[in-house]
């Protein structure tokens, strides 16, 4: 069975129950047989640890100081020696199939939180901290996977080795046995007081771990505005006070272990040292044979500090239990239904989009970000948004995908109602061009292709390139289209990186787009060479712009201006600086620093001559 079929096969939901032992258990489907066989193996490995003592107690007895057993004393040493590799051979078995176990079901878990919270929703991922979830998947995991390879595995070993070693002694003295047994309700009180408490510590500890890991990731995610402001006393404050923070919760939590152990030995050392005691004075009296004795001391041995370990184990196993609910908190969160949706065209869309009375709001926030929206886009058409930050330009594009669901009203899409489409098949006729583009760590051939899901020729790479006017850029690097680009791109200048996302959205071939403001971070000359690629990207697409600069939204075939979630304005650029409103005052502002700043220029470069300057008026249109 491969990775992708295994984890097809593997539901970690069936793992949710109030008893966090039995969802442990669930979580173990497809290997616990060999865990079984682990725990059987250590049970085999215990029987023949006891019978070493019963074998030494006999060579004392019938052998030591008898002439006639002499010739049998080879055997009794090859004995000894099968019994020893016995025993060995069964520990390492069963460490094996523990290990296998654990390393398996904590693969799957770990397959299983990775696809798991990439198909979270939206609205999930926007509350979530990223350091949180990756301390989830990691170090929570981890410490399931020592739950399964050492503390689960241990408390069996423990169990066999006190059943079978206990039913010895009972067999060798029952007043001696019951003596050997008298700590260990103490034992177990003392541990279950200490698993309560560290159980609580723990769940703190781990909780502030996942903090001091937000914090680092975000500061190697912004690094570079960190250097830019010269924050790094500031970061490291900052990091030294959340590292604080843990250094105070993991001292209360390693406390309360080192706590634990003298008290443990110390109920467990009286406890030896009284069975040694009573049974020399037995041996003495006659009670029982010196092989008795020596067979007793062996025995209650591997009685009394499996027992000193078991407390330590309830205790560690605290930590397993407080990590499975934490990443059970994960598996609880409903995944998005991709293919949810009564209606799949057969082909692609046209593009008709209409908005009737559409009024969004947040699920945890009673407030609307979108209210009576209406308005209609034919085919083709492009649609401009403009507004201020926070009027709900981003929040309306993203009704489109199905990144959120609108509250009440209606959105056709060639007269169907969208929330009839799956939201995969959506996602696959809508091409996005971020304000901050997105780039992986891998080369920009695979960066191109990322959203294909398809073979794709080097011919349709290219061709996508030269229409995004990157392709010559990318020829000048020494390794070409298999240039790594680093980390979110940052060996590519801002727009170097633009062009490679359009890039990506052409190869797409969408036949709906969103621009989300892919111009406003860029210099002048870079803008030019963006809008050129982004005409050749629009051309039989029906396009959103999301815009601050008149310059950018003047060709639309629709302009909505929005404020406070509201179209305040709606029309073509000539309708609306035709009008009273929001458009024709930012229309006028802008036009006057255009105006302004160009007339510096002009003074700088020709001192003392004086030329009208040109404005967004005397300017021609410039292509989207």
């Amino acid at each position: 069975m491969d990775a992708s079929t295994e984890l097809a096969a593997f539901e970690l939901k069936q793992a949710l129950s109030a008893n966090r032992l039995r969802g442990l258990w669930r979580i173990m489907q497809g290997y616990r047989l060999s865990y079984i066989t682990a725990n059987l193996s250590l049970g085999l490995a215990a029987i023949f640890k006891t019978a070493t003592f019963m074998l030494l107690r006999y060579f004392a007895d019938h052998v030591v100081g008898r002439p006639e057993a002499t010739p049998i004393l080879p055997w009794i040493a090859v004995g000894f020696v099968a019994l020893a590799t016995i025993e060995g051979t069964l520990t390492f078995l069963s460490g094996r199939l523990a290990a296998y176990t654990a390393e398996n079901v904590t693969r799957k878990v770990r397959n299983y939180l990775y696809d798991h919270i990439q198909r979270l929703s939206f609205a999930y991922h926007s509350k979530a901290r990223t350091g949180e979830l990756i301390e989830r998947v990691t170090s929570d995991v981890d410490a399931m996977r020592r739950f399964f390879s050492e503390q689960a595995i241990g408390v069996g070993r423990i169990f066999f080795l006190f059943t079978i070693n206990f039913t010895a002694l009972l067999y060798l003295n029952v007043r001696l046995a019951l003596i050997s047994v008298v700590a260990l309700p103490i034992v177990l009180i003392t541990s279950i007081f200490f698993f309560k408490r560290v159980t609580k510590v723990y769940e703190a500890y781990q909780e502030q771990e996942a903090v001091l890991s937000t914090v680092l990731q975000e500061n190697l995610t912004g690094v570079r505005v960190v250097k830019a402001f010269a924050r790094q006393d500031y970061e490291k404050a900052k990091f030294e006070k959340e590292n604080w923070g843990k250094f105070l919760k993991g001292r209360r939590f390693f406390l309360m272990h080192s706590a634990f152990w003298p008290i443990s030995d110390l109920i467990c050392g009286t406890q030896m040292l009284v069975g040694f005691l009573v049974g020399a004075w037995m041996a003495i009296d006659g009670q029982i044979t010196v092989g008795a004795y020596l067979a007793y001391a062996g025995l209650v041995v591997w009685l009394i500090w499996p027992l000193r370990n078991l407390g330590r184990l309830i205790v560690q196993t605290s930590t397993g239990m407080v990590s499975f609910g934490r990443v059970m908190d994960i598996v609880k969160e409903e995944r998005e239904p991709l293919d949810a949706g009564d209606f799949l065209p057969e082909g692609d869309v046209r593009g008709d989009i209409v908005f009737r009375h559409v009024c969004f709001e947040y699920e945890d926030d009673d407030s609307s970000v979108l209210e009576d929206i209406t308005f209609e886009c034919k085919a083709g058409q492009a649609v401009a948004l403009l507004g201020s930050t926070g009027s709900g330009k981003t929040s309306l594009v993203n009704l489109l995908p199905r990144f959120h669901d609108y509250t009440s009203g209606s959105i056709t899409l060639d007269g169907v109602e969208l929330k009839r489409y799956p939201r995969k098949y959506l996602r696959s006729q809508i091409g996005i061009v971020e304000q901050e583009p997105f780039l992986f760590s891998r080369t920009i051939r695979e960066n191109i292709t990322y959203g294909v899901g398809r073979q794709v020729s080097q011919e349709e790479i290219e061709a996508a390139a030269r229409a995004a006017a990157i392709h010559d850029v990318i020829l000048s690097f020494p390794q070409g289209y298999d240039t790594l680009v680093g980390e979110k791109g940052v060996t590519l200048s801002g727009g170097q990186k633009q062009r490679v996302t359009i890039a990506r959205t052409l190869i797409k071939n969408p036949r709906i787009l969103i621009l989300d403001d892919s111009t406003s971070s860029v210099d002048t000359e870079t803008e030019a060479e963006i809008r050129s690629a982004l005409e050749q990207l629009m051309k039989g697409r029906t396009t959103f712009i999301i815009a601050h600069r008149i310059q950018s939204v003047m060709n639309a075939d629709l302009i909505l201006v929005l404020d406070k979630g509201r179209i305040v304005q709606k029309g073509t650029h000539t309708d609306l600086v035709s009008q009273d409103g929001v458009y024709r005052q930012i229309y006028e502002i802008q036009t006057r620093i255009e105006s302004e700043l160009e007339k510096e220029i002009h003074q700088a470069d020709q001192p003392g001559e004086r030329t009208p300057e040109p404005s967004l008026e005397t300017q021609s249109p410039q292509p989207l």
